[in-house]
C-alpha cells in the first residue's frame, strides 16, 4: 500500500486501514474471530485473493491475528478501532436513513452496529423489549433489558428468548427508519414492512441520533422511502426524535 507520506496521526491510521475493504473487515471482526469463509460470506463482493491480500496487510500491521484454530480475530491494539467506527457510523447514519438500499448487499448481523449506534449506553427508562426483525431470508433479534439494547443475529443466540413482542418484516431501509423514529408505524407498513405486534412501543427504547443536514445529504429531486416528510412519531413525553424533512 503506498503512504500518503504525511507525518500526522490520521494519515497514517489511513497508511493502516485506509484500503478498500480494510474497514469493512474490521467491521465484520468487530463482532468477534471468524473463519476466512465466514469473512466472505460477510462482505459480498470482495475477491478472494483481495481479502487475502488486506488480511495479510492487516496482520502484518498488528490489527488482526490469525489463531491457531484457524481464525481471525481483532488483536487488542484493532478492538481500537470499535469506538472511532462507531463514531464514523454515527456521522454517516444520516446518509443511510436518506439513500434506501436498492439493490446494495445486506446482511442481518449488521444491523448490529447501527443499533450500537442509535441505542447507545444505559438509560434504565427504557422496557424490556424483543423485536424479532426479517430481512429477506434472514433473522435477528433485538433485545432491551435493563435499559440496555442489543442485538442478536439468529445464528448467535447462546440460548432462545422468550416469543417477541414486536416483527418486523421488511427492507433494511425501512426497518432501520422505523427503529431510529424517522418513520411512523403506519407509514412503514404502507411502504412495506409487516409489523406484528403494537410498533409503537419501539420508541420507547429512545433511539438517539442527529437531525441530517437535507441539503447534504439528499440529492436534489429524490425521496427516500424510509423517511419522506412525516412528522416525527417518537416522542415519550420528554423529548422527540426528529424526521428527516419533518415539519
Amino acid at each position: 500500500m503506498r503512504s500518503y507520506g504525511h507525518y500526522c496521526a490520521l494519515a497514517r491510521g489511513l497508511d493502516v486501514v485506509g484500503e478498500r475493504w480494510s474497514l469493512l473487515i474490521v467491521r465484520e471482526l468487530l463482532g468477534g474471530p471468524s473463519r476466512y469463509s465466514e469473512l466472505s460470506d460477510g462482505l459480498p463482493g470482495i475477491a478472494s485473493n483481495l481479502l487475502a491480500e488486506r488480511l495479510r496487510h492487516l496482520i502484518g500491521a498488528g490489527v488482526v491475528e490469525h489463531s491457531g484454530d484457524g481464525r481471525y480475530a481483532l488483536t487488542e491494539w484493532g478492538e481500537g478501532l470499535r469506538e472511532p467506527l462507531y463514531a464514523f457510523a454515527r456521522w454517516s447514519a444520516p446518509v443511510v436513513m436518506v439513500r434506501p438500499a436498492s439493490d446494495d448487499s445486506f446482511r442481518a448481523a449488521w444491523l448490529a452496529h447501527p443499533v450500537s449506534v442509535l441505542f447507545e449506553g444505559l438509560d434504565e427508562r427504557r422496557p424490556t423489549l424483543i423485536v424479532e426483525v426479517r430481512i429477506g431470508d434472514e433473522v435477528a433479534t433485538i433485545e432491551s433489558r435493563g435499559g440496555k439494547v442489543t442485538l442478536r443475529p439468529e445464528p448467535l443466540r447462546a440460548e432462545p428468548l422468550p416469543s417477541p413482542d414486536v416483527v418486523l418484516d421488511g427492507p433494511p431501509d425501512l426497518i432501520l427508519g422505523l427503529l431510529a423514529g424517522y418513520l411512523d408505524p403506519r407509514d412503514a407498513a404502507q411502504r412495506g414492512v409487516a409489523i406484528t405486534g403494537d410498533a409503537r412501543r419501539l420508541a420507547r427504547l429512545r433511539p438517539n441520533l442527529p437531525r441530517p443536514q437535507e441539503g447534504h445529504t439528499q440529492r436534489r429531486g429524490q425521496s427516500s422511502p424510509a423517511v419522506g416528510n412525516s412528522r416525527s412519531w417518537a416522542n415519550t413525553g420528554e423529548r422527540s426524535t426528529p424526521m428527516i424533512g419533518g415539519v
